[in-house]
């Protein structure tokens, strides 16, 4: 895997950047990540994305997917005026011919809405309380091997910081992972009392076709928001002017970053930041609509930047 994805970067990748940049591109769509029975269990699998494009703007279309058997995802005359930034392949035509080109290439057309679907808009504490309520219904936890919790008290600015085992004075409902026998960790959401887990769900709920790790998220982001601590995005000048570069430090799910991908450019090795984009002017108002509405998200304080 590590051989794989390592042209995807400018430099050497680091063995465990491997899962972050996975997890670009499965929010992207180059691959997808699909619950499935296997063997009596229900599992996680990893599968190519279909060959595919969005249009990010007219004339300018975003490459997905990968053909199997390192077969190239459009032919040589196209690569050659297909531009990577991060993991994002661009490339430029003519509006009025790309839907044929794209056909003749074996490319299905993605629609834009479809593409950066989002939940509904709801207060941060709506969602706290709608998953409290489901652990008051859900299953016994008892001594869980491994248990991961994302401490809310911690900075919101290291996300790996955050991660611990519980100790005994924690109780409350967080967010945790936990190891399995096969494959990465679970995601769940776990009820603690004195250190002990006494209700636990596995995640997703809301959308089975999600990845687990995308509604783990936005519920971190709700608590951090619920207790007034909301994480936060940088948005500073690009030196080029007419854009900013938006910097995050902790993940987000897949529809936010579908959209910075569809309005924006990824940054490869932004320093100081977890991941970055940078955005063109017109495209922030919307874009802190979004992340204010949908991640309860704030800017950070331009003094303490």
């Amino acid at each position: 895997m590590l051989a794989a994805v390592r042209p995807l970067t400018d430099g050497d990748l680091a063995r465990d950047a491997v899962a972050d940049l996975l997890d670009l591109l499965i929010a992207s769509g180059d691959l997808l990540e699909l619950r499935e029975e296997l063997q009596g269990r229900m599992v996680r699998l990893v599968y190519l994305g279909p060959p595919s494009y969005v249009e990010k703007a007219p004339g300018t279309y975003m490459l997905l997917g990968v053909r199997p058997f390192g077969a190239w995802l459009v032919s040589a005359d196209l690569a050659a005026q297909t531009s990577r930034e991060g993991h994002a392949r661009l490339i430029e035509l003519d509006a009025a011919q790309a839907t044929e080109t794209f056909r003749a290439a074996g490319l299905q057309r993605l629609d834009r809405q479809r593409w950066v679907a989002s939940p509904a808009v709801e207060p941060a504490s709506r969602l706290v309380r709608r998953i409290s309520e489901r652990l008051d219904v859900a299953g016994r936890g008892g001594e869980i091997e491994g248990l991961q919790i994302l401490d809310p008290t911690t900075p919101v600015r290291y996300y790996r910081g955050r991660w611990r085992e519980p100790r005994p004075s924690d109780s409350g409902d967080f967010v945790a992972r936990r190891p399995q026998a096969y494959g990465a960790d679970l995601w769940s959401v776990v009820r603690i009392e004195d250190g002990a887990a006494t209700r636990i769900f596995q995640l997703p709920v809301d959308d089975p076709v999600l990845p687990a790790r995308d509604e783990a998220w936005r519920l971190q982001l709700a608590i951090d928001s619920e207790r007034g601590f909301p994480q936060r995005y940088s948005a500073e000048p690009f030196a080029g002017g007419g854009s900013r570069v938006v910097k995050f430090f902790s993940p987000i799910p897949g529809f936010a970053e579908r959209y910075l991908q569809l309005v924006g450019m990824p940054l490869a090795g932004t320093p100081g930041a977890l991941f970055a984009f940078r955005v063109p002017d017109a495209a922030m108002p919307d874009l802190t609509q979004l992340l204010s509405e949908l991640l309860w998200m704030e800017p950070v304080p331009e003094e303490t930047k």
